[in-house]
């Protein structure tokens, strides 16, 4: 009997009103592994009313009470975080030491949000007037959403729902249909933890759960992370319904390599940013610029890196890259790949052939790369997201740099180099959110927020960090006088002014 993946409202798991579901893939075998539920609108209200009814007692617990329930799950998903890899290595595909990498970097957000008692401190400015203070001070929203994307089924939601939580709002989760079950488990952890029922929910779903969410009048803000495409629909159509909105779309991210960089280091780099996790992360580089004829060279010591690299299972602790994570986005970057050379560009290394002993049926892709492109083909201008990294040349650091801003995308980018000045210089001038200098994958700490510019983001705010507690919130300001016979004022009909 196939596994069925539900629902967590109010502390428990459910499987809702719907009939419909949705297969869950093991990509490494190429077969269906469970069914997930699909939400129905009246899934999404009995969360909400649930999530609304809890916000009311939550939003006035404690500091203290909140941030020692956080604690408690950082410390029960540290304890677990092997169990909740292995769950996502066999949905996604991702070898299990990305997916335990991927649970770490969500574990800082955990972290950052224990110190919420500092994060949330306001300000005070005494005697701005003959007795009259000020103070201000920050308030959670009320019930919040998160829609999340398959390639980060940890680390994604666990960059909106602690801060989120933290500074005393409920949320609701829907997480991608593809990869469900890390939602359920850091579900029921967050109910070991101590949270109250109601506070953090997940509802499963497609377009139709989506929806609901956007136009529902009880949900006051949606974090999302996906393409571009989607990203505008939802920024669009929850702004329209009076939401706060931060929606995080797709990227083309670029690399330059200077003649000045190590070439050695670049290959090693390069090969790891474009091929970890398939080339599945909104980080990734999927574009090589070469500078000053350092091109072909490049080329070549990429293709000869790339065809080591060893394509397996996730479980497998041999393996380095995993399958892609359905037979739809298989498909998709297969027709990429073959649109290069209709296209005028060369094939330097194609993954199109491997086959992986034992696993036949699963969607594996071997690592590719792609020369002699140009920006005007189809492999540049789409987001491949898979284990694709296409080569362009530039003639200097001033093309190099105009091709980066000519993108639509602006959500990383890196240099490599070893002059401080090429670098000072790219980091000023490119129109990228995230840069790296000689760190291919700039994703920043907790404490910093993450978030690209341009297509990458629509919005005004970033995720997690600073501007993750100022999105969940909205501020207060207290003017204040306390007057006695002795210092009343004399109420005047102008417009009242400092004194």
């Amino acid at each position: 009997m196939t596994n069925l993946i539900s629902h967590y409202i109010d502390g428990a798991r459910t499987a809702g009103t719907s009939s419909r579901k949705s297969q869950v893939w093991n990509p490494a075998l190429g077969e269906v592994a469970a069914e997930v539920v699909l939400a129905t609108p009246a899934d999404v209200d009995a969360a909400v009313r649930v999530a609304r009814d809890a916000f009311e007692i939550w939003s006035q617990a404690s500091l203290s009470r909140r941030t020692k329930i956080i604690f408690n799950f950082r410390e029960i998903m540290n304890a677990r975080k092997e169990e909740l890899a292995e769950v996502i290595s066999d949905q996604h595909g991702k070898v299990v030491s990305d997916a335990l990498g991927e649970v770490q970097r969500g574990l800082e957000v955990v972290e950052f949000a224990c110190g919420i008692p500092q994060l949330l401190k306001g300000e005070i400015s005494v005697q701005v007037s003959t007795g009259v203070d000020i103070h201000s001070f920050r308030e959670p929203l009320g019930v919040v959403a998160g829609i999340t994307p398959f390639n980060f089924p940890a680390m994604v939601p666990m960059w909106m729902f602690p801060l989120a939580i933290a500074v005393g709002n409920t949320f609701i989760l829907k997480p991608s249909e593809r990869d469900p079950s890390a939602s359920i488990m850091m579900a029921e952890m967050w109910t070991e933890a101590g949270l109250p029922p109601g506070v953090f929910n997940v509802v499963q779903g497609d377009k139709v759960a989506v929806d609901a969410i956007l136009e529902h009048s009880g949900i006051d803000a949606v974090s999302f992370v996906g393409s571009t495409p989607i990203a505008r629909y939802v920024h669009e159509k929850a702004t329209a319904h009076n939401k706060r909105v931060q929606a995080l779309g797709g990227a083309k991210n670029h690399a330059i390599i200077m003649p000045d960089a190590d070439l050695g280091y670049v290959r090693d780099q390069l090969s790891a940013a474009a091929f970890g996790s398939a080339g599945e992360r909104c980080m990734a580089i999927s574009a090589a610029v070469a500078v000053g004829g350092v091109g072909k060279e490049l080329v070549e010591e990429l293709v000869a890196k790339a065809k080591i690299v060893r394509v397996g299972p996730g479980r497998d602790p041999a393996s380095e890259m995993g399958p892609i994570v359905s037979p739809e986005a298989l498909d998709r970057i297969t027709c990429l790949i073959e649109s290069a050379p209709r296209q005028g560009a060369d094939i330097a290394l194609d993954g199109r052939d491997i086959r992986v002993p034992g696993h036949e049926k699963g969607f594996f892709l071997g690592p590719t790369v792609i020369s002699n492109v140009d920006a005007d083909m189809d492999v540049y201008r789409e987001e491949i997201f898979g284990p694709v990294l296409v080569a362009l040349e530039a003639q200097n650091i001033d093309r190099a740099i105009e091709l980066i801003n000519a993108n639509p995308y602006g959500n990383g980018t890196a240099i490599f180099t070893s002059s401080g000045e090429s670098a000072r210089r790219f980091q000023r001038e490119v129109k990228v959110g995230m840069i790296g200098v000689n760190v291919p994958i700039p994703v920043p700490m907790a404490y910093y927020s993450f978030g690209g510019w341009k297509n990458s983001l629509f919005g005004e705010k970033h995720i997690h960090g600073p501007e993750g507690i100022s999105f969940y919130t909205k501020a207060k300001v207290v003017t204040s006088r306390w007057p006695t016979s002795t210092n009343a004022v004399t109420a005047g009909y102008h417009f009242p002014t400092a004194e």
